[in-house]
């Protein structure tokens, strides 16, 4: 068995970077984490690096640490050394790779938290074996990613694929974003309360439990709390799932017809209420996808890594700029002080 703290298989840090908490974990060469300390996320980009710094010093005071990986929700450039944009994040343009290089005098990169996600379990988890493999979060909306032959694919400049963001219902539920009718409006844990509340306006009778929480606060029904009541048999929400149901085997049968994954991963906070909807999903998919029928359709899996899975990829990510296989070799390396 290699020695975790040999130089073959280097310990590095991989940091998942919410946008209420940081995670940073340390991470061996076989996707285990061994380590993990958390803080609540600054609101300025100064306090927020010196978090990220304080972090990675309490994990390397354990461990032998050679790389640093950031999983970031946000558009990261090409050469994965700047956050352009983060909705949730004080970076806007920010050379945030070559920031913490010169404080902690590590190598750093950063990754879309999707991208990293992916990684990991393309190498440890749920997508291993796989070759063409799309990962779809599902949380507040959807992020997603993709390997072709194992690779991640980014696009041109460094913000592909935004699959939550495909236009499904033209004129549809207003996104965040600007545009009207994205998938994510219809496919996730913000859309199973918004079809809800819908279902509701129509038929309050049918669900006393659902309608009085949203009464007293219309505001406070989540995703999460639909996928219990229908677990809990409640007949609007187990239509709301349902609807959800469909629209994600929709969804994946236009992300077939344009990839032709051999495999797919659903991860995300909601992937955990999956036995409520993904044999409907599959089902939906397999009606919906061009030539049903008659061509092989994408195995559709959970994720294994759950919520650990950003930090283990982006740290696996991080250990393959150390040992000369990362396949996107552009980084940020560290300036001798």
């Amino acid at each position: 068995m290699t020695d975790r703290t040999s130089p073959v298989t280097p310990l590095t840090v991989g940091i998942d970077v919410g946008g209420t908490n940081i995670r940073a974990s340390v991470v061996d060469g076989d996707g285990e984490v061994l380590d993990t300390v958390q803080a609540p996320t600054p609101h300025s980009a100064r306090a927020l690096e010196n978090a990220l710094e304080r972090a990675v010093h309490e994990l390397r005071e354990r461990h032998p640490i050679g790389a640093v990986g950031l999983a970031v929700a946000g558009f990261i450039n090409a050469d994965r050394s700047t956050v352009r944009f983060a909705p949730h994040l004080p970076w806007q343009d920010t050379p945030v790779a070559q920031r913490l290089t010169r404080r902690l005098d590590l190598p750093v990169i950063l990754e879309h938290d999707a991208n990293a996600a992916a990684w990991a379990e393309y190498r440890f988890g749920a997508a291993a074996g796989g070759h063409n493999v799309v990962l779809v979060a599902i949380g507040t909306g959807i992020g997603a990613a993709l390997l072709i032959d194992g690779t991640l694919y980014r696009g041109s400049h460094g913000v592909a694929p935004e699959l939550g963001h495909l236009q499904v219902v033209p004129d549809g539920r207003a996104c965040p974003c600007g545009k009207r009718g994205c998938w994510e409006r219809y496919c996730s844990g913000t859309a199973l309360a918004d079809t809800a509340i819908e279902l509701l306006a129509t038929d309050p009778v049918r669900s006393t439990v659902l309608a009085r929480e949203v009464f007293r606060d219309p505001g406070s029904l989540t995703g999460r709390r639909v996928a219990g009541a229908a677990q809990d048999g409640d007949p609007i929400a187990v239509r709301a799932v349902a609807d959800f149901a469909r629209w994600l085997g929709l969804g994946l049968a236009f992300v077939s017809d344009i990839f032709d994954p051999d495999l797919v991963v659903i991860a995300g906070g909601v992937s955990s209420s999956a036995p409520l909807f993904l044999d409907e999903a599959r089902e939906e998919y397999a009606r919906a996808v061009t030539g049903a029928g008659h061509r092989p359709l994408a195995r559709i899996r959970t994720t294994q890594l759950g919520e650990a899975a950003g930090m283990i990829g982006a740290a696996e990510l991080a250990r393959a700029v150390l040992v000369d296989t990362d396949p996107h070799p552009n980084h940020v390396a560290p300036t001798r002080r």
